[in-house]
């Protein structure tokens, strides 16, 4: 695209309800240059479906265009139906770690193993934001929230690795202090026939940092930087030498028949059996 980027194009003219320092604003803006530089002056090819939480908000109502908000967890199975009714469209999901990762993992895993063709965006800020800091299933090990004053006593999920495990034809995480590579990431993923992931670890200041121990957004923002491991380096380290680290990287990008080609050469092969009796 030649034409200058310009966030109010693709925004309404609606205040935006994150806190200071929240790294939805980033993934705001490094989603919608993505689209810019893939092309698209407008949203008005693509759907949004979003369920609870911080992350959420994203897309509704503030995305000038079709969106659709979901019960907790729940908006894969609305953008499933939205895709295969109409796969002319891009259908986007986004959501939270709790949203995705924990309410609605099942729907998360499954739609990788259909290869379904939407491209999901995770924002993990590691903790349950906008509900009062419980603990989530992506929470480090050791992390204090109000779910857990002594520390998380649990390893967080890997999710691009999960669903390079299920099917996914493409996944990666990075950052929000990896702003250009995130955004590669997103073209990437919305570029992708098949189920694409693309997992954004956020700073929360509101919920996560004050109860982990940060003083300020930019502490975190240098945490960030100083734990990210390289995939390829994090494959040469030991699960012990990985607490606490940040693996960064594309997990996976393969090109593999989608869910909704195979269902609608299924329905052609019906119809035209149905045809020959």
């Amino acid at each position: 695209m030649t034409e200058t980027f310009t966030i109010r194009n693709y925004l309404r003219d609606i205040k935006l309800p994150f806190c200071p320092g929240c790294g939805c604003l980033t993934v705001i803006s490094r989603f919608l240059r993505a689209v810019h530089e893939l092309g698209h002056k407008d949203l008005s090819k693509f759907v949004f479906c979003s369920g609870i939480g911080c992350a959420a908000w994203i897309p509704s109502p503030h995305f000038k265009a079709d969106s659709i908000h979901t019960a907790h967890g729940r908006s894969i199975p609305v953008a499933t139906g939205i895709k295969l009714m109409r796969p002319d469209l891009n259908v986007v999901v986004f959501g939270g770690d709790g949203d995705l990762a924990g309410i609605g993992l099942s729907h998360l895993v499954h739609a990788a193993r259909r290869n379904l063709d939407i491209a999901v965006f995770m924002v993990n800020n590691m903790i349950y934001g906008m509900t009062g800091g419980q603990v989530a299933p992506t929470t480090p090990l050791g992390t204090k929230t109000t779910t857990t004053p002594y520390g998380s006593f649990e390893h967080p999920l890997d999710v691009p690795s999960l669903l390079v495990t299920a099917g996914a034809s493409y996944a990666a995480r990075w950052t929000t202090a990896h702003g250009e590579q995130l955004k590669e990431a997103m073209k990437k993923a919305l570029a992708t026939r098949g189920f694409a992931f693309v997992e954004a670890v956020s700073p929360c200041p509101t919920a996560f940092g004050r109860r982990a121990g940060f003083k300020d957004v930019a502490e975190i923002i240098r945490w960030f930087r100083e734990s990210s491991v390289p995939l390829e380096e994090a494959e040469k380290m030991t699960a012990e030498d990985l607490t606490k680290k940040i693996v960064v990287g594309e997990f996976v990008y393969r090109k593999i028949s989608t869910f909704t080609e195979a269902l609608y050469r299924t329905i052609r092969e019906a119809e035209k059996s149905a045809e020959t009796k």
